[in-house]
């Protein structure tokens, strides 16, 4: 009988990460990033958490619920009218202080704006996640001046020099793959050229984002080439129009797929899977590390431990 695969280990050059209060080994450990958007038009929710009561309990639920961290938005990455920073730092500051008021949990803001990142920092915000690869010039001297973490993200509001919400009808890549490593590559170089420190980043390849589903589902396949970059991954997977489409299940019914296609990218280097259902997405998480060695069993060993078969 051949012998199984080594597990592919994403090269990481920094594995041990302190964010926020917490600490992660991404050498053995996944990261579950709870969805919390404060926004009325919001792709999954369609609103649910747009109220500062809702958004706040949704984000405390989450943490009871197992989640390492809450991601919480005020403008979706859906093309769009511009929402001034004014308002949008009206829906997600607030959250921000209620929530680490209450919790220790890693808290990460959704923006592409420097001065909602800003505000959000000063907040207590731990983490900034930006949809767009950095558009903003600005948004690199607000994380130089802190030792907050930054999701790099791609999409092509970046590189295209069009800005953020901007329809991109039909994209196109000759390699998908290697043109999001490649960006990803070259924010990460001008990050950390522009004071960043190189162990507060993650890249995340941005599923659905400016992709259509051939193209996420080929990301997915290939994540390991975006980890050898090696920074954290982040895959936001979660409930996705190319998991939608794969399947053909309506949004509402994508669970099991969006688990399994956090799983498959955990396998490919993934070390934060950022998950809507989070209930669930913690227990899948966990199994994973159970099985690959990394996480001891919770619960009391009993089966086929004692005298008697059971």
């Amino acid at each position: 009988m051949s012998e199984a695969p080594p597990l592919y280990a994403p090269p990481l050059i920094e594995p041990v990460r302190r964010i926020g209060a917490r600490t992660f080994d991404f050498s053995r450990e996944v990261a579950v990033m709870a969805v919390v958007n404060r926004t009325p038009d919001s792709f999954y929710d369609k609103g649910r958490t747009f109220g500062l009561d809702a958004a706040v309990e949704a984000c405390l639920q989450a943490a009871r619920d197992g989640a390492d961290w809450v991601d919480i938005g005020g403008v979706p990455f859906a093309p769009g009218p511009a929402l001034a920073a004014d308002d949008e730092i009206a829906r997600v500051v607030p959250v921000v202080e209620a929530v680490r008021a209450a919790s220790d949990v890693v808290i990460s803001v959704d923006t592409f704006d420097a001065r909602v990142a800003r505000a959000a920092l000063a907040a207590g915000a731990d983490v900034i996640n930006d949809t767009t690869g950095l558009h903003d010039p600005e948004m690199v001297r607000v994380m130089a001046e802190t030792d907050a973490s930054l999701v790099v993200t791609h999409s092509l509001a970046a590189p295209r020099g069009l800005g953020p919400r901007t329809q991109f009808a039909a994209p196109s890549y000759a390699d998908v793959v290697g043109e999001v490593a490649e960006f990803l590559a070259e924010r990460v170089a001008y990050a950390t050229a522009n004071g960043v420190a190189s162990d507060r980043l993650i890249v995340d390849p941005g599923h659905d984002l400016n992709k259509n589903t051939l193209q996420s589902l080929e990301l997915t396949r290939r994540l390991a080439e975006i980890a050898e970059l090696g920074h954290p991954v982040l895959a936001a997977v979660s409930n996705k129009d190319f998991v939608g489409e794969a399947l053909d299940a309506p949004r509402g019914e994508r669970v099991e797929g969006s688990l399994a296609a956090g799983v498959v990218a955990i396998m490919q280097g993934a070390r934060i899977v950022r998950m809507h259902n989070v209930r669930e997405s913690v227990a899948a998480v966990r199994m994973t590390e159970a099985i690959l060695g990394w996480r001891a069993p919770a619960g009391t060993l009993r089966h086929n431990m004692g005298e008697e078969n059971s």
